[in-house]
């Protein structure tokens, strides 16, 4: 019975698409013509409004389409026509967004879900830009979501050149303000990245081995710096498009690393008038710690985790014991992160160590911090998540606490661990943004 069901379908197919017998329309498009049916047109909201309202189209037997959407072509066109009356498609991954197009506006809603399972299965680096801005552009919210996601985990870590290429500049600018962003590691190589692709959105046209881009991008930047006579590239011309991406990165996490400040001082892209208030701020912070010994902050505040917290993370490549440390940007707390066991604990432990500051030696000091812990596939897809949400704690010298156990969880390396840490507070914090625990209380410690 499937058989000939699915027979008398192709025949049809055949008869009514392909040789268009007995047509009682024609539509003409791209320099096309196709020999059509009104019932089976009218499947199409397009069709069905223009064939029952009042249009000038509604009694001709021959109709001039107008393209109003550029990624709709003649392929395109001819494939979404062919769906009303065949309902079996199969749709090549590269034609999914001209496909989707057609559909839309032809208002198909079986052919736009078909084209938005696809997009779903198929993101990796090769369509996620261009599945993003289709995704924007036709309504399809959890397929744009899906991919940005996708570029929050992958940005930073996947260092792709061509991803580089497509991300325009408004997706840039919510990537680099998201604390989502799974930073490699520290805030300075966000910096690097962005350098990069700041480089490669003046100049598409670079090809070249990857380990050649920043060299490369630091010889053009150099060039542009002698013939401005020393102005900073975002106040040229040139680079005035690229301010508002930069103002998202945390500068503050950047100018406390002395090989850091002075690149950042070297290329001169930065102008010196967003970087004054920030050493200021950051030494003010520097004397509060050392001299009110303050402990860190006393409540978690969510603007000020999301917008202001450091932003930093690392690779376990394999199930095997590890440890690091971000040094010189945390006025010297004596913060370590380990992992061994399955778990990945936070020390606190300077002993033998030489400290700067007289904060190191309080006997207790508070931290508000986040984990997130992510493994992705070839793809890039993540198989498998956990976040710890952002909490508080507190340390005593020579104290550890356990923040994520991974016993019995069906992990996969390498992982990849993102941090955002916020050691000191702010001076002015509007207390209606106070971040509320899941059980609506305080997290004590």
């Amino acid at each position: 019975r499937r058989k000939c069901t699915k027979d008398r379908s192709e025949s049809i197919y055949e008869a009514l698409f392909l040789r268009g017998e007995n047509s009682d329309i024609h539509i003409r498009a791209l320099g096309e013509e196709w020999n059509l049916h009104r019932v089976y047109l009218c499947q199409s909201g397009y069709f069905a409004s223009m064939f029952s309202g009042a249009w000038r189209e509604t009694n001709m037997n021959t109709i001039e389409l107008q393209m109003p959407d550029e990624n709709i072509d003649r392929e395109a066109l001819h494939e979404a026509f062919s769906s009303l009356y065949h309902k079996t498609m199969l749709i090549p991954t590269g034609r999914v967004v001209a496909i989707l197009a057609t559909a839309s506006m032809l208002q198909l809603d079986e052919l736009i879900q078909q084209c938005r399972e696809i997009m779903k299965e198929t993101i990796n680096q090769q369509t996620v830009c261009s599945y993003y801005y289709s995704a924007e552009s036709y309504g399809l919210q959890n397929v744009r979501t899906m991919c940005l996601q996708w570029l929050l985990d992958n940005l930073m870590t996947q260092h792709s050149e061509e991803v580089l290429r497509e991300v325009n500049l408004d997706l840039m600018k919510g990537l680099i303000a998201s604390s989502e962003l799974l930073v490699m590691e520290v805030e300075m190589d966000v910096y690097t990245m962005l350098k990069k692709w700041m480089f490669l959105q003046l100049q598409p046209t670079w090809r070249g081995p990857r380990r050649a881009l920043l060299p490369d991008a630091n010889v053009w930047f150099a060039r542009c710096r002698r013939e401005s006579e020393g102005t900073p590239f975002l106040e040229t011309e040139q680079g005035r498009a690229f301010v508002p991406v930069f103002q998202q990165l945390r500068l503050a996490y950047i100018i406390c690393d002395l090989p850091s400040a002075r690149v950042i001082d070297q290329d001169a892209l930065i102008p010196p008038a967003w970087l004054t208030p920030v050493y200021k701020e950051q030494w003010l912070a520097l004397l509060r710690a050392e001299q009110t010994r303050e402990l860190g902050p006393m409540d978690i505040y969510l603007s000020d985790l999301q917008g202001n917290s450091m932003r930093c993370g690392g690779q376990l490549r394999r199930d095997e014991q590890s440890s690091w440390r971000w040094a010189g940007f945390n006025f010297s707390w004596d913060l370590v992160v380990c992992y061994t066991n399955r778990r990945i604990i936070f020390r606190r432990s300077a002993l033998n160590k030489s400290c700067g500051l007289g904060v190191s030696l309080l006997w207790q000091r508070k931290v508000a911090f986040r984990l997130r812990l992510a493994s992705l596939d070839k793809d890039g897809k993540a198989i498998f998540r956990k976040d710890t949400e952002y909490q508080m704690l507190s340390l005593r010298k020579d104290q550890e606490l356990e923040v994520v156990n991974l016993e019995n969880q069906d992990v996969v390396f390498p992982i990849y661990v993102a941090c955002n840490f916020l050691y000191l507070p702010r001076e002015a914090i509007c207390r209606s943004e106070m971040l509320k625990p899941p059980s609506s209380k305080k997290t004590k410690t």
